[in-house]
């Protein structure tokens, strides 16, 4: 049987600040709280990923993960540099240290982050799960947070992982 994981990519306090919050980020957070509940109750590994950068500066509030879906002790929590949560981490290392095959992904910034770790994690091998009501972004100048969401669902849909909701994932 394949081992699966559930990835949770850049989950940070700066991005529910009221100045300019996520678009639809506590239903994000409430998915999110589903989906880190039920893999820990069957025991699935739950990873972190942390991005560092100007407006993430390590150790600061805006930088740490949301406390809502904040990682149990021993949780594994890679901390990147880039959109690509395997670009210079120990994040497939880690992966292959517990033999998963599998991987759902879900978490923040749908075009960059999300997009990028999923491709990427696609060309390592893994079968990826993307779940598609529980990643998220902000509006652009051309298009709604939801049509690039909804964009990059079809995407990746189409190529490189399989889409469930929330309610659709099982972890057994």
């Amino acid at each position: 049987m394949q081992k699966t994981a559930l990835l949770i990519i850049d989950v940070q306090n700066a991005m529910f600040h009221e100045s300019n919050p996520i678009y639809d980020g506590e239903q994000l957070l409430k998915n999110l709280q589903d989906l880190i509940n039920r893999a820990r109750t069957v025991n699935i590994p739950v990873f972190f990923v942390q991005h560092n950068d100007e407006e993430f500066k390590s150790g600061t509030s805006a930088w740490e993960i949301h406390s809502s879906i904040a990682p149990n002790v021993g949780e594994v929590v890679i901390q990147k540099h880039t959109p690509d949560s395997f670009h210079e981490t120990e994040l497939h290392e880690k992966l292959q240290t517990e033999q998963i095959k599998n991987l759902v992904v879900a978490g923040n910034q749908t075009e960059y982050c999300v997009d990028t770790t999923s491709r990427r994690a696609y060309s390592l091998g893994y079968n990826v799960t993307l779940v598609k009501d529980a990643h998220r972004t902000w509006d652009s100048s051309a298009l709604s947070a939801q049509q690039i969401i909804d964009h990059h669902n079809e995407v990746l849909g189409n190529a490189f992982a399989a889409l469930k909701e929330t309610k659709e994932v099982q972890f057994s």
